[in-house]
């Protein structure tokens, strides 16, 4: 992380520092890296997306095996409520 500090000088008044300040850390991209990074996933791992994987086909199949016998009515694949 890059600091940014500004020193008051002897006749400067608080709204000339301010900019100043303002000015350093724009130049220091700060605001350009936090923007950058305050979205970012981080990857998920090879064995976290095999198990979710293999617990969504085992959920499918769960699924699938109730509907054949009966135990819930199939979902029906469409714009939904009967249109």
């Amino acid at each position: 992380m890059i600091t940014v500090s500004v020193e008051k000088n002897e006749n400067e008044n608080t709204t000339s520092l301010i900019r100043r300040f303002s000015r350093r850390v724009q130049g220091s991209g700060v605001v350009r890296r936090a923007k950058g990074i305050r979205f970012h996933a981080r990857a998920i791992s090879k064995t976290k997306r095999r198990t979710s994987a293999v617990r969504r086909l085992r959920r499918t199949e769960d699924m699938k095996e109730k509907e054949l016998l009966g135990l819930i009515i199939p979902r029906t694949r469409g714009r939904g409520r009967g249109r």
